[in-house]
């Protein structure tokens, strides 16, 4: 038999918890009554709030938020919150003996032995993070307002020149409407941070333009697949390109017309992500291949390329235009760290249902096609 060591004391432990506590200097750790008012401060607490031990102890917490919240009793919510549940979370900017805000993620908590006794509050100080996350998301407002502007000055050049070249209007307004939908894209990747994009978004912003409202004549299925902002920017031109030939000679122009557009994620023999993409007309017109090749089919070609790690066909089916996409995504490293669980939650349940948790747009199943 083995031997088992002596169980440590309470002694033993008091002193370890102690120790601990002292040299937690990251975090501003002290303990309350039931009333608010500090019974124990650390050394943490001391360099984070600046108050020192001897003045903290008998001061109200209170007094480490600020006017505003004072006034709206957010500290008293906080006590009440860790009372009655055993925890309350707080984030929010708090205040510093000198008057100082710095921006607090914290929790208080009950103390129980076995009754309710005591709280206690553990506070870190994240200022670097929180000013450092304000400075990006002003970058990113400047970064899209200035590319707003440049597209918007590129649109104003391109018309002019055009009109004074005595162009086709027809021509301008194509041109217009493919530098409106590389904008539409821009503005789905700002709501991304410039991280990427979900590729259901970039299609119903895509199709948005060219759908009747109150009743689509889109049946958009598939699940859950992240761009790159790059290929968000591809994928949202060559799907312009596709609606734009749809609406004029294709499946859009007549009225009982439709497009189904699906897609699925897959894994080559090497690992590699894939996603293979179906855009298919029903109930137009009879089509035939074109004499030449257009600037959409170039563009759909060069988008989804072999040099892209992918392919595209495009086949003139009697009934309707019928275009297959394969695509290579980027690393699966750049989807946000919460799609892993809602790709996961999404086994057996409808794809409109993993969209909605995704903070997105449900798409037109095959129940809301009308003709």
């Amino acid at each position: 038999m083995g031997c088992q060591e002596p169980p440590m004391s309470s002694e033993h432990d008091a002193k370890l918890a102690a120790l601990i506590l002292e040299n937690a200097l990251g975090y501003a750790i002290f303990t309350m009554d039931l009333d608010g008012k500090i019974t124990s401060w650390s050394r943490g607490a001391e360099q984070i709030l600046g108050y020192s031990r001897a003045e903290a102890i008998g001061l109200h917490f209170g007094e480490l938020f600020t006017p505003p919240d004072r006034e709206a009793r957010a500290d008293r919510h906080e006590l009440e919150n860790a009372k009655q549940q055993g925890r309350a979370e707080d984030t929010r900017w708090h205040l510093r003996k000198d008057g100082s805000r710095f921006w607090g993620n914290g929790m208080t908590m009950g103390i129980f032995s076995p009754e309710l006794t005591g709280l206690m509050k553990i506070l870190r100080d994240e200022t670097p993070a929180k000013l450092a996350e304000d400075q990006r998301v002003l970058l990113l407002n400047e970064l899209n307002h200035r590319i707003k502007n440049t597209l918007a000055t590129v649109q104003s050049i391109a018309e002019q020149t055009l009109r004074a070249a005595q162009v086709d209007p027809r021509v301008r307004r194509e041109l217009t409407d493919r530098l409106m939908a590389m904008s539409d894209a821009h503005n789905v990747l700002v709501n991304e941070s410039w991280a990427g994009a979900d590729l259901g978004t970039i299609v119903r912003q895509a199709v948005a333009h060219h759908d009747h409202r109150g009743h689509s004549r889109f049946r958009i299925d598939g699940p859950l697949v992240w761009l790159s902002p790059q290929q968000a920017v591809a994928m949202a031109l060559a799907l312009h390109e596709l609606a734009t030939n749809a609406l004029k000679y294709g499946a859009l122009s007549t009225q009982g017309g439709q497009v189904e557009l699906t897609w699925n994620l897959a894994h080559t023999q090497l690992g590699a992500r894939q996603v293979n993409m179906l855009w298919r007309e029903l109930g137009g017109p009879s089509v035939s291949p074109p004499r030449h090749t257009g600037f959409g089919s170039r563009l759909i070609a060069r988008t989804f390329s072999q040099e892209n790690g992918g392919q595209a066909r495009i086949d003139y089916l009697p009934q309707g235009v019928q275009c297959v996409m394969q695509l290579q995504l980027s690393g699966a490293d750049e989807a946000p760290a919460e799609w892993s669980s809602l790709v996961a939650g999404q086994v057996g349940e409808p794809l409109g249902e993993v969209l909605a948790q995704a903070g997105a747009p449900r798409p037109s199943g095959p129940e809301n096609v009308q003709g």
